[in-house]
């Protein structure tokens, strides 16, 4: 029987050990112990361990208390009650100690052993025992074996059990490799052959070959060195089978685990971070914060990271304006004096450092924070100076008349720096404003209501600048923040104004030409300059009205009519302009309205002028009639409609009732023969006194179907139309017809014949080989006297082929085979065409019989009995008798022709 117990020592300090003799389990601090016990079924013996400082119990089977311990190295021994001292002084734990612990019962003879593995990990190997403050573990392998209960007491049962303690393995070891970590060995190992083997991630598995073992001997190997930041721990299973392939033992966990070392920096998340405080902030203001971490177990000093800060930039107003927490990496400030108008940015370069921050082991990196100084509103805007001034000519708006500096040392384009003005006095009505210029904060008085010279002369405006932000706590406005801006007003000429415009009269209509209506007159503002208005009329659409030049009296030169076209809502306007005349002149307009009173003067109208009724009298053979007033109430309805007395055959056949708004005309007589009727009615309106219309209504009568509509025969009949004029209507149809026939028919056999013509073209449009005649313009020197038969081409050659060699005056024809050109067929195809063109002018370029002849031609002869003389018949020789004198005064042209016979210089 075996049994594994583990044993570890969290980490202590103990600076006051004594370093001979060393207790491991009395140490003054804190001892963290924890038991693996694994018992078969056949043992008889009970093992407490009790977890005390300095104590562990054994207990046999037997429950007897006495139990001794022997240790095989010298250096270290086990007490009775189970505490294991040092004997003496361990000068390094470079490689782990390991020894025998052999315990035997008081009355039990049998033996029971163990392995004690001590090491010490964490820590450089040279580091004495004594003076080692942590232990990270400190683990006891116990083997022990135990007799079964019943049989011949001088036999020993062998151990069943195979156990492993865990295995701890320091990263970025050199070596050298493969390098042993444990033997693993089962207790029947001594009985058969026992093959070892180890599964799991680091074996078998990614990463494969990490660790291996030797089958035979169960020794333990690393192969290769380990980084805890790729993996902290492995976890294999160890298997026992023996020669045969057959388990022997139950598989064994095995639990590695990675010891850290310090081999990584601590890394910043950023390496350059930003961030900002306001000025005027206090000590203690948190800034920002930088963040760096380390690969390295965190739980130990090695991931343990500490920040301080190396360097500030620049060194105002002093060179440590910041602190930073070491263990956070928060950033404060430690002084007062931020001031964004002389440092607005702070460059600092923080530290990391792990190892808790110890320069001397500890690994280092860095980053760079900038800080920015946040503007606050501690400056308050300054006008440049006391006064300003300005001027502005009357009646002008939406003009800058005066320009207001100011200075503000806060961000600019920022809501400290931007100015706001106010005015605070000086314009009680409101006639100017002052508006910020976004680009230089300049303030621009500008005027926003008119101004009056013959009312303010000038303004004094006191005038208040302020920030859009409030001045930070602490900050008092400026003496400057204020100022007297003086604003002169500019008289020009104003231009007359009409006090009521526009005006408004009323009148009647109809009154008449020459009637005065009302006095529009103007009024000059400027009153401080006498000057003369003078009226004109503008518009006036009608053209009824006239205005006096002089004091602008309005008369109507013809009758006002509430009906006419140019009245809207019986608003008639006239549009009237006054001008002075001053320098520049200026004019004003006014506008007269005259609301005209309706008075009955339109006579109703009847509606509507035409209508159809039935032949016959019924129900539906009645026409709805009503009358319009271009007057208005109570000038209009209710309308009386009556039929008049004259001719008597009206109401003889007609009768009119009223019927509310409208009447109903319709048939008194039971039967009315077809036809247009003009049926004459008298509308009178409510007016007073009342106006009355003689109207026509043209009624159309019709025989009607049963649904009371007249019929299409009928509707003709009614309109007046005979059988013979319904005739010949017809007839000229049929006519119209037969023509567009005809018509149509010559157009296709047009078509047809020109299609069945072999040429594109009709023959008496064909020019080629026609002998074209001309007038002729002769008349002159017997022109007609030529001997023509030299210019034709003669009829035979015999005459030509006798005449003996020499110059031929006319145009022979060889005498040779003709050419044969291509046959034109009698119906050719448009695509045909430019084909039989190309081969015709082919053989017409190659046939030497066709004109003109390859002969030459003289075209000497001009016939004879010319009755002028020949020119040969001029004698250059004079008779010395005749002046040429006269040569002389005909230019520089006859300059020649005088020297020659003129006797001139030359003679």
């Amino acid at each position: 029987m075996s049994s594994v117990i583990a044993v570890s020592i969290s980490k202590f300090t103990s600076p006051d050990v004594s370093p001979h003799p060393l207790s491991l389990l009395s140490l003054p601090t804190s001892l963290s112990l924890s038991l693996s016990l694994s018992l078969s079924l056949s043992l008889c013996l009970s093992l407490c361990l009790s977890l005390c400082v300095s104590l562990v119990k054994f207990d046999d089977c037997q429950h007897s208390k006495a139990v001794d311990f022997e240790s095989s190295d010298p250096n270290f021994s086990v007490h009775p009650d189970g505490s294991v001292y040092a004997e003496q002084e361990v000068a390094n734990l470079s490689e782990p100690v390991q020894f025998m612990v052999t315990a035997r019962g008081g009355h039990d003879p049998h033996i029971w052993e163990t392995t004690v593995k001590l090491a010490l990990a964490g820590h450089p190997p040279s580091v004495p025992v004594s003076q080692v403050n942590i232990y990270t573990l400190l683990s006891f392998t116990l083997a022990l074996s135990c007799p079964p209960t019943q049989g011949p007491p001088n036999v020993l049962r062998q151990k069943r059990d195979w156990v492993i303690p865990p295995i701890n393995v320091p990263e970025n070891s050199r070596g050298p490799f493969p390098q042993m970590l444990v033997r693993i060995r089962s207790d029947q190992d001594l009985e058969k052959g026992i093959r070892y083997s180890i599964t799991g991630a680091g074996a078998d598995q990614p990463p494969i070959d990490v660790y291996n073992i030797d089958p035979v001997h169960g020794k333990m190997f690393v192969t290769r060195p380990l980084d805890r930041e790729e993996r902290a721990s492995y976890h294999l299973r160890a298997h026992a089978v023996d020669m045969n392939g057959n388990k022997v033992e139950s598989p064994i966990d095995l639990y590695i685990y990675v010891i850290d070392m310090n081999d990584n920096r601590p890394e910043f998340q950023n390496q350059v971070y930003n961030g900002s405080v306001a000025e005027g902030s206090k000590p203690g203001t948190l800034v920002m914060q930088v963040t760096a971490n380390d690969s390295d177990d965190d739980t130990t000093a090695n991931g343990m990271v500490r920040y301080r800060i190396l360097s500030q930039t620049p060194h105002m107003p002093i060179p440590n304006m910041f602190t930073i927490n070491s263990e956070t990496g928060d950033i404060f400030t430690v002084a007062a004096g931020l001031d964004r108008e002389k440092v607005s940015q702070y460059t600092i370069i923080v530290q990391a450092t792990d190892m808790e921050g110890n320069l001397n082991f500890g690994l280092s990196n860095t980053a760079t924070a900038l800080i920015s100084v946040t503007d606050i509103n501690d400056n308050p805007p300054e006008l440049t100076a006391r006064t300003f001034s300005g001027e502005v000519p009357e009646n002008r708006v939406s003009v800058v008349v005066a320009n207001l500096t100011v200075i503000d040392r806060d961000q600019p384009h920022s809501p400290n720096w931007a100015a706001q003005y106010r005015i605070a006095s000086g314009d009680p009505q409101g006639h100017f404003l002052i508006r910020t210029n976004p680009v230089n904060n300049d303030g621009m008085v500008t005027v926003v209501k008119p101004v009056d010279y013959e009312q303010n002369r000038a303004f004094m405006l006191t005038v208040i600048v302020s920030n859009k932000a409030p001045l930070a706590s602490g900050i008092q406005s400026s003496l400057q923040s204020s100022a007297g801006v003086t604003i002169s007003v500019q008289d020009v000429n104003e231009p007359p104004v009409f006090p009521s415009n526009p005006k408004s009269i009323r009148f009647e209509e109809g009154v008449p030409g020459g009637t005065t209506l009302t006095v529009f007159a103007a009024q000059d503002p400027d009153l401080f300059i006498h000057q003369t208005v003078r009226y004109s009329k503008l518009s006036d659409p009608a053209n009824w009205l006239r205005i006096n030049r002089t004091n602008g009296q309005i008369t109507t030169m013809a009758v006002l009519d509430r009906e006419s076209m140019y009245v809207r809502n019986n608003i008639y306007e006239a549009t009237f302009l006054a001008a002075d005349n001053g320098s520049p002149p200026a004019s004003g307009t006014g506008t007269l309205q005259i609301h005209l009173i309706d008075v009955n003067d339109n006579a109703p109208v009847l509606l509507p002028k035409e209508a159809q009724v039935c032949e016959r009298a019924s129900p539906r053979s009645r026409v709805n009639i009503t009358a319009s007033d271009a007057d208005a109430d109570p000038h209009v309805g209710p309308f009386v409609f009556e039929l008049p007395s004259y001719p008597p055959s009206v109401r003889r056949n007609w009768t009119a009732s009223r019927i509310s708004d409208y009447a109903q005309l319709r048939l008194r007589i039971p039967y009315l023969d077809a036809g247009v009727y003009d049926v004459p009615i008298i509308v009178s309106d409510s007016g007073n006194p009342p106006l009355s219309n003689r109207s026509i209504i043209k009624v159309k009568v019709c025989p009607c179907d049963d649904n009371g509509d007249c019929t299409t025969t009928g509707a003709v009949a009614a309109a007046g139309l005979g059988t013979g004029a319904i005739i010949a209507i017809l007839i000229c149809i049929i006519i119209l017809l037969t023509m567009v026939l005809v018509f149509v028919m010559w157009m296709k056999r047009r078509e047809k014949e020109r299609q069945a013509k072999p040429l594109l073209i009709d023959p008496e449009d064909d020019v080629r080989d026609n002998i074209l005649k001309y007038d002729e313009e002769g008349g002159g020197e017997e022109d007609q006297d030529y001997d023509l038969s030299q210019l034709q081409q003669p009829e035979a050659l015999d005459h030509i082929i006798c005449k003996p060699p020499g110059v031929r005056r006319v145009d022979e024809r060889p005498v040779i085979a003709e050419s044969q050109y291509p046959v034109r067929p009698s119906l050719p195809h448009p695509g045909d065409i430019g084909d039989f063109i190309n081969d015709g002018l082919r053989a017409a370029d190659n046939d030497p019989t066709a004109p003109p002849y390859d002969s030459l031609l003289v075209f000497d002869y001009e016939g004879s009995g010319s009755t002028a003389g020949s020119v040969s018949s001029l004698n250059s020789s004079s008779s010395g008798d005749q002046d040429y004198d006269y040569l002389n005064d005909w230019g520089p042209r006859f300059k020649k022709l005088a020297d020659l016979y003129g006797g001139g210089d030359d003679d």
